[in-house]
């Protein structure tokens, strides 16, 4: 859980700095997929921790 808080402070962080520097507009973008990517990582992976727990 720890890991994933750390990736996605990470993550929006570079997202920030891509869109306030022009010149690193794919930054921002980067920072965005890797942010949602690691949400949806996230989610998947409490979810299969859940359903173990459940057998």
């Amino acid at each position: 859980m720890t890991v994933i808080v750390v990736l996605l402070i990470v993550w929006a962080i570079l997202a920030v700095v891509g869109f306030a520097i022009e010149g690193l507009f794919w930054l921002g973008i980067i920072g965005i997929i890797l942010v949602v990517g690691t949400i949806v990582f996230g989610f998947v992976r409490r979810g299969a921790n859940k359903a173990k727990k459940a057998l």
